[in-house]
């Protein structure tokens, strides 16, 4: 504990004959007890320290480029490619689907339950209950209910002036019996309350004789001095364990660096780097390469693919509807069509798809 802290503590509790005397024994033995325990600990620090960086973190790095390289890429190119196209169809198609059931089963129940509830049951409960009802009520029941209210009202008023009466004397009856009995136990609880507070009196001036003066002499005399050597005597040492710990760290920090550390970074510069790069240029390139032309073509054949079906699909709705004048709704009328092995537009060429279903020759209108 440093002066400052010591001067603080010096306020309160001033230094006695038995702080200095337990003061230097208590350092030694608390020094020789924690010095071991500031090694071990500064020991497992470094060690932790020197796994995380020469094992962990570059073994880390390596898992997540193989995971990247190896699951992140085809399965991103497996979704864009794959999932993502036969998602939209799929959903397409339920919507198509879920359009079609929606219309029958309005038309199949929806539209005959809503006329059943507007034309048949609603005009029934108007006319058939709620009317006859309303009649009812205000015709018979309303003056009915008045007479009741007006008969019992009266008993209800003779009723309560003759029940108030008999409680008014009742109440008065019990009011001077519980007079007297609380002056009764008034007297007796002052008595009790007196004999109460002398024996209080007694029993704190024991208790506070006996006990609680002895033992605050013992704590501030004993305990407490006692209590603040160790205290101190502990950061004493652990500063002083700190500081032989880090010398002999540095000793065999500098025993590693030039017995382990010198050679194994010879090894690494002499021979890891040019096999490294050997490897890099003459296997992880070509094959970096031929996967990346792999997947290029892969994705041209999906497009091929989708623009083909795409065709059909086409074709297959012009031989379904008619190929003549049987353009579908929401198609664009007198848009030139493409022809075959060729990207521009003829405004004289028949529209007709790239893949004939039936593998006649196109010709060309003049």
């Amino acid at each position: 504990m440093d002066d400052s802290k010591h001067q603080a503590l010096d306020r309160y509790a001033p230094d006695t004959a038995l702080t200095r005397l337990i003061r230097i024994p208590v350092r030694i033995v608390v020094l020789v007890v924690v010095l071991p325990v500031r090694m071990v600990w500064d020991l497992l620090s470094a060690a932790w320290h020197a796994f995380d960086r020469v094992l962990l973190r570059p073994l880390g790095r390596g898992l997540a480029r193989l995971a990247d390289t190896l699951v992140l890429t085809p399965l991103a190119w497996l979704y864009g490619a794959v999932l993502t196209p036969l998602g939209h169809g799929a959903a397409w198609l339920l919507g198509k689907v879920g359009q079609g059931v929606a219309r029958l089963f309005t038309t199949l129940l929806v539209a005959p339950a809503v006329a059943l509830w507007r034309y048949v049951l609603v005009p029934s409960a108007r006319y058939g209950v709620v009317v006859p009802l309303v009649w009812l009520y205000g015709a018979v029941l309303t003056p009915v209910g008045r007479g009741a209210e007006w008969v019992f009202g009266k008993a209800w008023q003779g009723a309560a002036w003759f029940l108030g009466g008999i409680w008014q004397g009742i109440a008065w009856a019990f009011g001077l019996l519980w007079q007297g009995i609380a002056w009764i136990f008034g007297l007796v609880w002052q008595g009790i309350a007196a004999i109460g507070r002398g024996l209080w009196t007694a029993v704190t001036w024991l208790v506070t004789t006996l006990l609680v003066t002895p033992a605050s002499w013992l704590y501030r005399h004993i305990l407490a001095p006692v209590g603040r050597e160790i205290a101190a005597a502990v950061e004493v040492a652990w500063r002083i364990a700190g500081y032989l710990s880090r010398a002999v760290g540095r000793g065999i920090a500098w025993l590693a660096r030039h017995l382990i550390g010198v050679p194994v970074a010879w090894v690494h510069r002499t021979v890891g780097t040019p096999v490294g790069h050997f490897v890099r240029d003459a296997l992880w390139a070509p094959a970096r390469r031929a996967a990346e032309e792999a997947g290029r073509a892969a994705r041209g054949a999906l497009a091929t693919a989708r623009e083909t079906v795409r065709q059909a699909r086409r074709d297959a709705w012009r031989a379904l509807a008619g190929a003549a004048g049987g353009a579908r709704s929401g198609e664009l009328l007198g848009v030139p069509a493409r022809t075959l092995g060729s990207t521009t537009t003829v405004p004289s060429a028949a529209q007709a798809s790239e893949t004939s279903l039936l593998g006649e020759k196109l010709v060309k209108q003049g």
